[in-house]
């Protein structure tokens, strides 16, 4: 047999002419002796018509009884029906039931914590065959990014001896006789790797074990993340906004039928193709958010609320830099024209997302890292690799990390981040 996707014989050309497809029972009925038999693949869902005429009685009684997501394969000819989901049918003239399926767990109307636990079945949507292959071509996107301008993708470790974002938020592991840790970010090893390559990037998970439970908040995800020798900050921002906008341009050139599916307007996803994106100050920032009501003050980290409410003010996503150097990492570099900031910058998304973008220059000064290391209160002896960077040879350089997930929530619309994994690890969940 020569199989078809099902997207493919769902066109004109395809109207009165022989095809076999292979695929999943999404929805059937039965209708005298007329089995109405909905088959989904990766690409689509088409309806089969199974004629006990034609086929035989047991196999449409067998059809009424049998579970959604039995496997099948089917031949027929392929026929336009205005009243079928797609506009076209199948009318079989061959049909096999190769995997049987009984109780179904999932029915419909079943609450959210039933479906993370049911999640190995629930994926089987074709909403999520739609989702999944928008993050595809995000990463796909991402990676295209930086392999045409000339960056180095490399593979740093996942098990580190040493934090990067905070202690707090790390996930011990037993390495043999030894405690180690889920990595939370690759950037310390990518600064490694600049000496080599100069401009490099990785995907890798990263972990972190932060206690709330937030829309846009997982245990585990997927990052982006550029560095570069020579690189200051604004020189990282122009690739940020870059890297968004083409992100951005391929899902809409490529995935536009997806994101239709998902009610996405359009028409404010093709606001972030115009770069460069605003830019606002972390003082702006606080000035904005205390005219609206928000109580806070200059020195206070912003959260999701705080986020949200200066997304409203954005039509595309925005820089926001300068933050006080007490809320941002050790490895971040003091502005030099005011020591209470540092040179980091944020880039968020519009409509209340947020965050999808954290980074800024490093501090390429030996002494100025070492006073900062023990300002923060970590054990300078855990970073003397980290440190021999800044005696032989240092550069000013400077990258960000890129929180694949929350791109594509904000891209697809999604109301929250753990529609975007297949199995979303958070505080409460580790199964399936």
């Amino acid at each position: 047999m020569d199989f078809k996707l099902i997207a493919l014989v769902m066109n004109e050309e395809y109207v009165g002419k022989e095809a076999c497809i292979r695929g999943w029972i999404y929805r059937r009925s039965v209708v005298g002796g007329k089995a109405f038999v909905r088959v989904r693949d990766s690409t689509g869902v088409i309806q089969v018509v199974v004629e006990s005429s034609r086929l035989g009685e047991e196999l449409v009684g067998s059809l009424k009884n049998i579970g959604l997501e039995a496997s099948v394969i089917a031949c027929g000819e392929v026929k336009q029906e205005p009243k079928a989901p797609g506009g076209f049918e199948l009318h079989a003239k061959f049909f096999q039931i190769v995997g049987d399926s009984r109780d179904f767990p999932i029915k419909g109307g079943e609450g959210d914590e039933y479906l993370l636990n049911v999640r190995h079945l629930w994926i089987r949507s074709p909403r999520y065959a739609s989702l999944f292959k928008i993050k595809h071509t995000v990463i796909n996107a991402g990676r295209e990014y930086f392999s045409k301008n000339g960056w180095w993708e490399v593979t740093p470790p996942i098990l580190t001896a040493s934090a990067c974002e905070g202690g707090a938020t790390l996930f011990p592991v037993q390495y043999f006789d030894q405690t180690a840790f889920l990595s939370q970010s690759a950037q310390l090893y990518l600064e490694v790797l600049i000496y080599t390559l100069e401009k490099v990037y990785s995907l890798t998970p990263s972990f972190r074990a932060e206690k709330s439970r937030t829309r846009r908040h997982l245990a585990e995800y997927w990052h982006l993340e550029p560095e570069a020798a020579w690189y200051d900050m604004n020189d990282m921002m122009k690739v940020a906004e870059e890297l968004v906008s083409y992100i951005v341009s391929k899902v809409l050139d490529e995935r536009r039928r997806e994101l239709e599916e998902f009610g996405r307007d359009i028409g404010k996803l093709r606001k972030a193709l115009e770069i460069p994106y605003p830019r606002i100050r972390y003082d702006e920032a606080i000035e904005i958010l205390q005219k609206k009501g928000v109580n806070i003050k200059w020195g206070d980290d912003l959260g999701a609320d705080e986020e949200r409410v200066l997304t409203m003010e954005f039509e595309t996503p925005f820089f926001l830099t300068h933050f006080p150097k007490h809320v941002k990492s050790f490895y971040m570099k003091v502005d030099p024209s005011n020591p209470k900031v540092v040179l980091g910058f944020d880039v968020l998304a519009p409509e209340g997302y947020g965050e999808i973008i954290g980074g800024g220059q490093r501090e390429d000064d030996y002494k100025l890292l070492l006073e900062r290391l023990v300002e923060q209160g970590y054990n300078p002896d855990d970073y003397k690799w980290y440190l021999d960077l800044r005696k032989y040879g240092s550069v000013p350089h400077s990258g960000f990390g890129l929180g694949v997930e929350r791109v594509v929530m904000w891209i697809t619309g999604l109301d929250h981040i753990r529609e975007t994994m297949p199995f979303p690890r958070y505080r409460e969940r580790i199964y399936p």
